[in-house]
């Protein structure tokens, strides 16, 4: 998946390396031991094929302002699950996973300001736009969400 062009054209701009894409892995597997939250694979249940993945992570990025020590919502799918409804389902499920196992009220994602169908999916999930930035000299929407009280 992270070799794919159509994939990454809004995530980093260009296809991951094999090595690349083995210390992405790796980043998720030390989410889930050092923070007690991670990423999931997302399997279609009619095939069981793999079609994206979906968590949180502190990336600890150099943004201003900053994210960091907030869990950071993510996800990527597939070309072949583009436009299907998938994400906004897994980002449900994501987001009633971490309200009830996440210690902070406020989880945050963001998305280049390009991706229309991702900024649709985090509205869709309650994400609203607090602040603008740069990530790799590209302009990203910072979106927020707060837990309902």
């Amino acid at each position: 998946m992270w070799a794919h062009a159509q994939v990454t054209r809004y995530i980093g701009g260009k296809p991951s390396s094999p090595q690349q894409t083995w210390q992405r892995l790796l980043g998720y597997a030390g989410h889930w031991q050092l923070m007690n939250f991670g990423y999931w694979a997302l399997e279609e249940a009619a095939s069981g094929r793999f079609i994206g993945e979906v968590g949180f992570a502190d990336f600890k990025r150099d943004l201003d302002p900053s994210m960091r020590d907030v869990p950071e919502l993510g996800w990527a799918l597939v070309p072949e699950a583009h436009g299907k409804g998938y994400a906004t389902e897994a980002l449900h499920a994501a987001i009633a996973w971490g309200d009830e196992r996440l210690p902070s009220s406020r989880t945050v994602c963001l998305i280049d300001t390009d991706n229309l169908p991702s900024i649709r999916v985090a509205a869709k999930c309650g994400y609203f736009v607090f602040s603008q930035a740069a990530l790799n000299g590209k302009p990203v929407l910072l979106f927020e969400r707060f837990r309902p009280s």
